[in-house]
């Protein structure tokens, strides 16, 4: 066996994989950008095709009950008299939130929570069926059928939360860089429009998921008239409370005047100062998190190490 020849095999084939995993990253990261665009330009499609009243909650639904899936849902839910659902705007937002969006997501999420109740609910009974000795009396099944439903109903409200904390997380990390890029771009003499633009095109790379609704809100500056809805629906796309400041600093600045630089720049300041307060108080507590760890596999690795050579010499 040639040890140095394997040597430089090895480093050959390193260096091969190295390269093919930067261009995978490069072709990966032009992909995601394609992706954001088409989103953006289908989102600046719809606009433009319809007006504003055309994007109201009521024409939307009208719009839907047409359709015979969404027929079949509205039925269900009129049997269960939850009616209310499909015409909630906490459900749109959660799911716009969540990055689902479209006129059938509402419909979808329902009838999923809903079928997810009586599967789950059947699968149960059917489950305890099958057991041949079962040492309660039969109406438990039932109440074990019925936390089957409840569970099986919350169940896609659950993962839909998880999907929105964390897209939410990945926002907010990148988020007081964005604002100082936007001040950036106003400060250089950008609109608005174009800044949100500019600053999309940038931080593609570091969170995909802002960058689709920083695209997006652009996308409603340009074809909407009502500039106020557009910060709006931005802030409730994200659900992020930086989002929600940072709309409310536009809308103020809009309708008294003020200048928008000097008003993001207080603005990217205060979510700084708070992205490095998270950083430090996850910093205290990491000490307090390593205790457990430490005692369960330092110390024991530590007292083999330094008792173990004198023990191997005693028992010699």
């Amino acid at each position: 066996m040639d040890i140095p020849k394997i040597i430089m095999w090895v480093l050959i084939g390193g260096g091969g994989l190295s390269a093919l995993w930067f261009a995978m990253s490069f072709f990966k990261g032009g992909k995601r950008a394609q992706r954001i665009k088409g989103v953006v330009s289908q989102h600046r499609g719809e606009l433009g095709r319809k007006q504003m009243e055309s994007l109201q909650r009521t024409s939307a639904i009208r719009e839907d009950s047409k359709k015979a899936h969404v027929a079949i849902v509205n039925k269900m839910l009129g049997v269960l008299n939850l009616q209310h659902l499909m015409q909630s705007d906490n459900i749109r937002n959660e799911l716009a939130q969540a990055g689902l969006r479209g006129r059938g997501v509402v419909p979808a999420y329902v009838s999923t929570r809903i079928l997810m109740a009586i599967g789950v609910g059947i699968g149960t009974i059917i489950m305890l069926g099958l057991m041949k000795k079962f040492p309660y009396p039969d109406f438990v099944k039932f109440l074990f059928a019925g936390v089957g439903v409840v569970v099986g109903f919350y169940l896609p409200k659950l993962l839909l939360a998880n999907t929105v904390q964390k897209r939410q997380e990945e926002m907010s990390d990148v988020f007081p860089d964005t604002l100082d890029l936007m001040v950036i771009c106003v400060e250089a003499g950008l609109g608005v429009e174009a800044a949100f633009a500019r600053v999309t095109e940038e931080i593609i790379d570091q969170s995909p998921i802002l960058a689709t609704e920083l695209g997006l809100l652009s996308a409603e500056l340009a074809y909407l008239g009502d500039r106020r809805q557009s910060y709006v629906n931005f802030s409730n796309r994200t659900g992020l409370p930086a989002a929600k400041a940072l709309s409310t600093a536009l809308i103020q600045s809009e309708q008294y005047g003020t200048p928008v630089g000097v008003a993001l720049k207080v603005l990217a300041q205060e979510k700084r100062d708070e992205r490095m307060s998270a950083a430090e108080k996850k910093a205290a507590a990491l000490p307090a998190k390593l205790t457990v760890p430490m005692i369960i596999f330092f110390l024991p690795v530590l007292f083999i190490v330094v008792i173990g050579p004198a023990a191997m010499q005693v028992g010699n």
